[in-house]
């Protein structure tokens, strides 16, 4: 067993340094519970980024993964397995999607998205017709073409040439799309509803209506990004359900696997057939180890589980709003976003680590993604200690 000074040193001369890390030194979890090398708890508003859908180490989740495990843990995508068979049944059945590609990330399942959306236009339209429109703000992922669709200037440095044929406009300013569509070059039309790294800020109604609109009139593809709203985290099983808004492709991943490495591609009526044989593929892809994770994780996912979500949701936004140190509280369901009045958002999370509550931070803002399933006790605990922070 290393001692946390190994574990820094190790980490430190092993591992590139691409993480600013906090010092929690992670040794085991149960629910909403993170337990360092020295036994001092956390209660966990993070869910490693919205990962762990059923927090750690769920006891039916720990039971199909391990045995799957015990039975088959790879094979190639060039034969059939049960696992991913059902899954794939599992999310048409509780979606829009007719067909589901499976990858191994959002950024892969993003990727996946832009490709299906660029040779739907390709097949139909032929060759010209690939522009992709984003949302100024936007994360999309960290692979060269999804930082490349990424509406965010930070992350467009030192990777030079990014990919070509994104552009992107300001959230709700329909004159803006307008312009950017006059060049008759566009295939898709993607956003996240909620932008999750850019703030916890939510898109308008009105404003998706009207996207979805120039969409369906312009035989445009409507390409959501659901890998940090979907699965449950909004309360409804995709977040576009809470607009009423059916799109032509979305991307999953985080959540999904509730820990394990696991994206989709959700292919909707106009795109089920696009991607066919040799045009795209994953080694990894629907993994069947990462099927069974997440196929515990939908059997957890139902109407009831959606409303305490929505519940437990309303709950953490009016203690928030009492506080004083509180500007304002974004999201919904369990994806929550806190603007301080005063505190720094970065040093707010630093002081809830101290004292033994993990957040996630999204600019300014103190962001929460707790387990769909974390108790009111663990919600109360997390807040009294939010509470004094913010205070």
């Amino acid at each position: 067993m290393l001692t946390k000074d190994e574990i820094r040193e190790w980490d430190n001369a092993y591992i590139a340094g691409t993480y600013a890390r906090s010092p929690l030194y992670a040794e085991s979890g149960k629910g909403a519970i993170c337990t360092d090398k020295e036994g001092k708890e956390y209660i966990d508003f993070s869910s490693g980024i919205g990962v762990n859908s059923l927090g750690f180490c769920d006891s039916g989740w720990v039971e199909a993964v391990c045995s799957q495990a015990k039975k088959l843990q790879h094979i190639s995508n060039l034969y059939y397995t049960e696992p991913q068979a059902e899954l794939a049944k599992m999310l048409c059945d509780r979606s829009f999607a007719k067909k589901i590609f499976f990858a191994n990330s959002g950024a892969e399942a993003n990727e996946g998205m832009i490709k299906a959306a660029r040779k739907y236009s390709f097949d139909k339209y032929g060759a010209g017709r690939h522009k992709i429109i984003t949302l100024v703000n936007s994360f999309h992922g960290r692979t060269v073409t999804t930082l490349s669709a990424t509406g965010q200037q930070a992350f467009h440095k030192f990777f030079d040439p990014f990919t070509e044929g994104f552009e992107f406009v300001e959230a709700g300013d329909e004159k803006a799309l307008e312009a950017a569509l006059s060049s008759d070059d566009v295939c898709g039309i993607m956003l996240e509803f909620i932008q999750g790294e850019g703030g916890v800020i939510e898109l308008s109604e009105d404003y998706i209506r009207y996207v979805e609109d120039v969409c369906h009139k312009r035989d445009i593809l409507l390409l959501a990004d659901e890998v940090q709203t979907g699965i449950g985290r909004t309360g409804s099983f995709l977040c576009c359900e809470n607009y009423g808004v059916v799109p032509d492709i979305a991307s999953l991943a985080k959540g999904l696997g509730g820990g394990l490495p696991i994206g989709a591609v959700l292919l909707g009526e106009k795109c089920m057939n696009t991607l066919t044989a040799g045009t795209h593929g994953s080694t990894f892809g629907g993994n069947p180890v990462s099927c069974a994770g997440a196929m515990a994780v939908l059997s957890r996912i139902d109407e009831d589980m959606l409303s305490d979500i929505r519940k437990k949701g309303e709950y953490i936004r009016a203690e928030l709003l009492k506080v004083k140190g509180v500007a304002a509280v974004t999201g919904k369901g369990l994806m929550i976003g806190i603007l301080p009045k005063k505190t720094d958002s970065k040093i707010a999370a630093s002081e809830c680590l101290e004292r033994g509550l993990i957040v996630l931070t999204a600019k300014e803002k103190i962001r929460l993604l707790p387990p769909l399933n974390i108790s009111y006790d663990e919600i109360n605990r997390g807040l009294e200690i939010l509470k004094e922070v913010l205070s």
